[in-house]
């Protein structure tokens, strides 16, 4: 069963679609940002300019050894080393749909800068930054369901049980969310031995 909310705003059309059935007591909630070509194109493609500003340094930064072989961080970044291509990780629990962020109300966390819409959604994550952020490291959790990795956009997103995933395009998802139990079981497994494989 599927039921779609639709929200208009001046620059982005919201469409959400909240699943149910995949089994007993899962929840499921993804959706699209379509933003105009003259509203701001940094949802739409990897940020193009660098951080201005510090960021506030997690104490809990560290990560465990990245598996052998592996030649990528445990968080997909973009060329700037930024999280969710600018995104805001807290802004999909709250807000329902991806909300870019600004280097103001930055945040370093397993080695990349995660951005905010606001100072209230950066201390949120940085009290439980593992409630907030992606699965797999904001790499594609289809790929990772395939033992791979690959890129992802910030509106191929879906929320399974309160955790964030992201895939690589609206078709990849909507290919991920045909078996999200089994896909989710098998990128579990893989990862971060997955991480051995990055293809695009």
């Amino acid at each position: 069963m599927r039921r779609k909310f639709m929200t208009y705003a001046a620059v982005s059309v919201v469409t959400f679609s909240v699943l149910t059935g995949c089994h007993a007591g899962q929840t499921v909630k993804s959706g699209t940002a379509t933003v105009p070509a003259n509203s701001s194109p940094a949802i739409q493609s990897p940020v193009q300019s660098p951080v201005q500003s510090p960021a506030i340094q997690s104490p809990l930064a560290t990560s465990p050894p990245l598996p052998e072989g592996a030649e990528r961080g445990f968080v997909f970044t973009d060329e700037n080393g930024i999280a969710i291509r600018g995104a805001d990780p807290v802004a999909y629990f709250t807000e329902g749909q991806p909300v870019i962020g600004s280097s103001e109300f930055a945040y370093t966390w397993k080695g990349a800068t995660w951005h905010f819409a606001s100072a209230a959604n950066r201390d949120r994550f940085a009290a439980n930054p593992e409630q907030y952020a992606p699965q797999y490291g904001g790499y594609c959790a289809f790929a990772v369901a395939n033992n791979y990795t690959a890129s992802t956009i910030p509106e191929a997103w879906s929320i399974v049980d309160n955790k964030l995933y992201l895939n690589f395009d609206l078709r990849i998802r909507d290919r991920w969310e045909r078996d999200i139990p089994g896909n989710i079981a098998r990128g579990n497994a893989n990862w971060p031995e997955a991480l051995r494989d990055f293809r695009r």
